[in-house]
């Protein structure tokens, strides 16, 4: 039976009116764009560009209040093109939103930096091309592991914070002849007892067999070795029984390197605390030590004191004080806690 098909202009939603990409590069568009700015959005431009892809709510338990609030300015600075968007589709549900550093937002941070647009390395495609990668679930995991630490560092009763949280390729920049891991972080606490950790992050999936993990082990310890600086390996992954399994891979790894000290490792899963399973700062890591099994899990800021060979405090692999070799394309790694609240009100 044939019937009337609905019109095509009732099958597309509302989209917000942007500026054309042609009016998004011109000197006067930006200058403009520039007075409405507050410095939250200009930290979220450099997260984007750092870390690729962020969705609602990884930015908004990093730098808003509520999701009401972060909607409401992500959906401005979408229509002035200083981000973009998009939303994966899932079998179920609805996915979040999805935000990538637009072309405004590129030409804004190349200006603020003395550089050129070619300097950073940007494209609009590549960047949204990221919608369609395979690799989009292991990125926006990995990212909200640490989004969740920095959610941690502004809590008001909190003694710990996220001083340091390096991308995939700025990793790869500094450590890819050797190593890629997924992440670089830096965890300060201050109380109950001073204590700093610099870990790379290994996020795992499930997807692929243990034994790749424990392949990747000789490779940090060749890094150790040529830096003389022994940096742990945090491996997270998706449930206790992964991580049984994880565990053993590692260990075997680790039996056959000449000097397993070189390779602190400790493990967690994501189903491991049920009411916190979003807080890589609980007490639930566990030292890999087949010579003296942890008795119980440790807080993150517990692991600095879990293996003795580690680097005193502000000797690591990547110190924030050495600016000018961690830059990657012209730009410094953006801090990872947002600016406080602005003292005036942006325009628009």
């Amino acid at each position: 039976m044939i019937t009337n098909p609905t019109p095509q202009r009732s099958l597309r939603g509302h989209q917000p009116q942007r500026p054309s990409q042609r009016t998004a590069v011109t000197s006067g568009y930006i200058a403009h764009l520039a007075t409405r700015l507050t410095e939250r959005d200009r930290w979220l431009a450099r997260m984007l560009y750092e870390h690729r892809v962020l969705t609602t709510h990884q930015i908004t338990e990093m730098a808003w209040p509520s999701v009401r609030a972060a909607n409401m300015r992500l959906l401005r600075l979408y229509q002035w093109r200083l981000i973009d968007r998009f939303q994966p589709f899932v079998t179920y549900g609805t996915a979040p939103m999805h935000y990538v550093l637009d072309l405004a937002g590129a030409i804004m941070l190349a200006r603020e930096d003395g550089l050129d647009l070619r300097d950073l390395d940007y494209r609009h495609d590549r960047a949204t091309g990221i919608a369609y990668s395979l690799h989009l679930a292991h990125t926006v995991g990995t990212n909200g592991f640490f989004s969740s630490l920095v959610a941690h560092s502004r809590r008001p009763d909190t003694t710990g914070r996220l001083t340091t949280w390096w991308s995939e390729t700025r990793c790869a920049k500094h450590f890819g002849d050797i190593v890629r891991p997924d992440a670089y972080g830096l965890w300060h606490e201050d109380s109950p007892a001073p204590a700093a950790l610099e870990w790379f992050l290994e996020f795992d999936f499930g997807t692929e067999r243990p034994d790749r993990l424990g392949r990747k082990l000789p490779g940090y310890a060749k890094l150790a070795a040529t830096t003389g600086i022994t940096t742990p390996v945090l491996v997270w992954v998706p449930t206790t029984r992964r991580e049984a399994g994880v565990r053993r891979a590692l260990a075997a790894a680790l039996a056959g390197l000449d000097d397993p000290s070189l390779v602190p490792v400790a493990t967690s899963s994501a189903d491991f605390l049920d009411g916190r399973a979003n807080d890589p700062a609980a007490a639930r890591w566990q030292p890999l030590d087949v010579r003296q099994p942890a008795t119980r899990r440790l807080r993150l800021a517990e692991l600095a004191h879990a293996w003795p060979q580690l680097p005193p405090l502000g000797n690591s692999s990547c110190d924030p004080a050495q600016a000018n070799g961690d830059k990657v394309n012209g730009l410094l790694p953006p801090s990872p806690l947002p600016p406080g609240p602005s003292d005036r009100r942006p325009q628009g």
